[in-house]
């Protein structure tokens, strides 16, 4: 297998999040004789400053031909007012990857249970995983503005929803064997095609997992009252973009929380779910864990790298227990660590 990995810093604090997790990609290829190599490319605003495209062909062929992908975040005000947006790159890159399913895992840390605006008593036990299609539905279909109206079309084919709702299953087969499918089936014909098709293949495929249908308006709420109850959630794309921010409250704070878009058998995206964060950049106060958990996600799903990916994990935990903690997630009274110092301490506790 290619050890190619394709980094794409981008936009904001993404730069900053991003070399503190190469530091601990080169570490683990180091001590584990991985052989990683790293190849930097332009997306997002960066792109469009340098080159006058969001995603310049050249990254997106440097990225189809890699074995994983690294990505720091896109977007920022300067770009707000052009017709030419930072996000469109990002959405081509999945397109052009073909990657449909997006992992992003939610934990919550006891020691960060008092960092997030829930009682600790409905976050004990908290280990979700949401599993969110990623090239259909509003953000991909057919759409237009103008003077006086403007409209986004969803859009789902039966096949786009059974191969996400299949590599979700698959997941739910390693863990409790518990699955929610998100939709909302009462008004959208979009979500009636969703909730059929992900019964079939539930029943037919995955006779042995527990099979719970929610409407998107009811997750919403049962995320919060009752979060322990969940295990797998798959949805499709603006649902999940949606539920994901919410479900991120239930580990302290967004910047803990890292993703993974997976297509079948290509390259893997991987990338910290907040933004580039623009009133923050450049100061050292970014929390880098997002982007470090990522790379833990990409040594699991594209290297098998299991332990290795559990040591990486482990690290950043024993940081948070420990009180070294970035802005987003400092205990109050206990002063905060910057970006920099939060990577070296992540590299000081990885055991290989």
């Amino acid at each position: 297998m290619s050890r190619r990995i394709v980094v794409l810093p981008g936009d904001g604090v993404g730069p900053e999040v991003i070399a503190q997790t190469v530091r601990v990609l080169e570490a683990v290829s180091s001590a584990k004789g991985l052989g990683f190599e790293f190849e930097e490319a332009l997306l997002g605003g960066i792109a469009i400053d340098a080159e006058g495209a969001p995603l310049p062909a050249k990254t997106l062929e440097a990225c189809q031909g890699a074995a994983a992908v690294l990505l720091g975040a896109v977007g920022g005000p300067k770009w707000d007012s052009g017709d030419i947006r930072p996000e469109q790159g990002l959405l081509g890159l999945r397109k052009g990857l073909g990657l449909f399913a997006n992992l992003r895992p939610v934990k919550s840390l006891p020691a960060l249970m008092d960092a997030s605006p829930l009682k600790n008593a409905r976050l004990q036990g908290v280990d979700i995983m949401v599993v969110r299609e990623l090239t259909g539905g509003i953000y991909f279909g057919r759409r237009e503005l103008n003077t006086d109206f403007a409209f986004d079309t969803c859009e789902y084919t039966v096949a786009e929803i059974e191969r996400v709702c299949r590599a979700a299953a698959r997941l739910a087969e390693q863990r409790s064997k518990k699955i929610t499918s998100v939709d909302k089936a009462n008004v959208l014909d979009t979500s009636k095609l969703w909730r059929r098709t992900a019964s079939r293949v539930f029943a037919e495929e995955f006779p042995a997992l527990e099979v719970e249908h929610l409407l998107v308006d009811a997750a919403a709420m049962h995320l919060l009252s009752r979060p322990a109850d969940f295990d797998v959630i798959v949805t499709e794309n603006m649902f999940g973009d949606i539920l994901t921010d919410e479900a991120s409250m239930l580990a302290g704070s967004m910047g803990l929380l890292p993703s993974a878009s997976l297509a079948d058998g290509g390259s893997g995206l991987y990338e910290p779910i907040h933004g580039s964060a623009p009133d923050i950049a450049g100061r050292d106060l970014a929390n880098p864990s997002g982007a470090i958990l990522s790379a833990a996600l990409m040594l699991r799903y594209t290297f098998a790298e299991h332990a290795a990916a559990a040591a990486i994990e482990a690290a950043v935990e024993a940081c948070i227990e420990a009180g070294i903690r970035t802005a987003d997630m400092a205990q109050a009274g206990q002063p905060p660590v910057g970006t920099q110092a939060f990577g070296q301490a992540v590299l000081d506790r990885l055991e290989l």
